[in-house]
């Protein structure tokens, strides 16, 4: 087998270790996303909370990031929505979170 051969194969190897590092950050966003809707709906969380906020904010960047190996439009699309509705409900909680005076 000649160098050419065995770097070629390498490269693929590779490549298919950085498919899978992205299919593991695109999951770990998919987990985010969903368990945040599946606390929300078994009310563990509220939608005005910092943690279904910062879980759905989390998951959209992961999905994010997971699409610059396999670019989709639509799913760019819903994510980017997904982060600003998140942005809208942190800002939300921060605004609205009484500010405690030091004594």
């Amino acid at each position: 087998m000649d160098w050419a051969s065995q770097l070629g194969f390498k490269m693929e190897k590779d490549r298919r270790v950085i498919a899978l590092l992205f299919d593991i950050v695109g999951m770990s966003g998919t987990f985010l996303v969903v368990g945040s809707f599946f606390l929300l709906q078994l009310n563990k969380v509220s939608p005005k909370s910092l943690t279904y906020n910062l879980m759905n904010l989390s998951g959209a960047i992961l999905l994010l990031i997971s699409l610059c190996y396999n670019f989709n439009l639509a799913s760019f699309v819903i994510e980017i929505f997904w982060i600003a509705a998140s942005l809208i409900g942190l800002y939300k909680y921060f605004k609205d979170k009484p500010v405690v005076a030091k004594a």
